[in-house]
């Protein structure tokens, strides 16, 4: 079958401001098959609402992302960049990959660890030094992400400041006029490019020199173009959502202060709770990324054409009760193990060890704040891929 409502509903669902999933997606959840959307351009497509729909359309080779070049991708741009990675198919997005993953993994993240808890904590003790109030965005939770993914790709500390405009730009989803959008990709692939050559000519011990090795081993395996696509693709998705991720956080948790004493009171906790709130909260405020099939596949009770694009709503698939019961609670016993917040499949977030290393380092610092409590209302951010605040007004107590 196709599905029992044809109808094409107007899409994204959630609202900028704040971080509530919105009702519709529950309405899709409990609705037979998949529902059909139309974002602000594009063609329109399935949404996969359903945990175990979404987890299907994220794995199953037949779906592709590359294919999206040849058709008229559903989006929330008017623009479209190249994508980079993220629109690649294997075994294309396998070669890249491999020679990204090799300095992400598990036991290589560790030894990054000492250093995150260090600029964590001495990010720390700079808001304790000013007084008892600040924006926790600008003194916290986007310098940490920030300096360490630059230290790691090796981007001088005198440009890390540039980075946040150029990656507000590549993430927007405000009408930039063509000239606007091509300038700000174009500034940030120069000076990725100048980097990239000043690397060549004084290798130094961090990701992007690694990567320029790889591309002189063989030349066949990394073009110069994919180098710095690579190279920015990391610096941008190795900040900003941890950077977002991070005032969510923190916001849920001082919204719910018995599950924040609950840290407070054993700090053991935090792992297991950096999964939970990865599950929790909906950071998109639309789906993106469609993806293709390649044949007629069925998902669920639709049987998805050939050509036909598919969204995975996973902030809605994170909520999904037949997955998660009391999906709309804050419980740090589920085990962690099974959310879709670092996605799934071959696109499966490359950065995730390092992100849970850094929220987990994150809330641990945090934590150290007596009496830490919000001491305004955010401001949130809009026209935007991500949810959060922008900026974060918080307070706490002197020691």
């Amino acid at each position: 079958m196709t599905a029992a409502d044809e109808r094409v509903h107007d899409y994204p669902f959630n609202r900028p401001e704040g971080l509530d999933l919105a009702p519709a997606y529950r309405a899709a959840r409990t609705s037979p098959g998949m529902i059909r959307v139309q974002l602000p351009f594009g063609e329109p497509a399935w949404l996969a609402t359903r945990y175990e729909d979404a987890r299907f359309v994220l794995g199953d080779r037949r779906f592709s992302r590359a294919e999206a070049a040849e058709h008229d991708e559903p989006r929330v741009q008017y623009h479209r960049g190249s994508g980079g990675i993220l629109a690649m198919d294997p075994p294309d997005h396998t070669r890249l990959r491999v020679l990204v993953a090799s300095a992400f993994t598990v036991r290589r993240v560790e030894r990054l660890r000492p250093r995150v808890r260090e600029i964590a904590e001495s990010l720390i003790d700079d808001m304790r030094a000013v007084g008892t109030t600040g924006d926790l965005v600008e003194s916290f939770a986007l310098p940490l992400p920030v300096r360490v993914i630059c230290e790691l790709l090796g981007v001088p500390a005198r440009d890390q400041h540039l980075f946040r405009e150029w990656s507000d730009g590549l993430l927007s989803t405000a009408s930039l006029t063509a000239e606007e959008f091509s300038r700000n990709d174009q500034e940030i692939s120069a000076y990725m490019a100048g980097l990239v050559a000043q690397r060549r000519a004084e290798p130094a011990d961090d990701l992007m020199s690694a990567l320029i090795a790889a591309r002189a081993d063989n030349v066949d395996r990394l073009t110069e173009r994919e180098l710095v696509e690579l190279c920015v693709g990391v610096l941008v998705a190795g900040h900003e959502t941890t950077a977002t991720q991070i005032p969510n956080f923190v916001h849920v948790l001082l919204s719910q202060p018995d599950r924040f004493a609950e840290l407070r009171a054993d700090p053991g906790l935090i792992p297991g709770a950096v999964e939970e709130l990865m599950r929790f909260v909906p950071l998109g405020a639309t789906s993106a990324f469609a993806r293709y099939a390649t044949e007629d596949v069925q998902v669920g009770e639709v049987l998805v054409r050939e050509g036909e694009a598919v969204l995975a709503a996973i902030g809605s698939a994170n909520h999904d009760e037949t997955r998660f019961p009391d999906a709309d609670q804050l419980r740090f016993d589920r085990g962690g193990s099974g959310h879709l917040g670092f996605g799934h499949g071959a696109h499966h977030c490359l950065g995730a060890a390092l992100a849970r290393v850094e929220l987990q380092e994150a809330l641990r610092a945090l934590l150290a704040l007596p009496g830490l409590h919000e001491a305004g209302h955010p401001e949130w951010k809009t026209q935007m891929l991500v949810r959060g605040p922008r900026k974060m007004p918080v307070a706490w107590e002197a020691q």
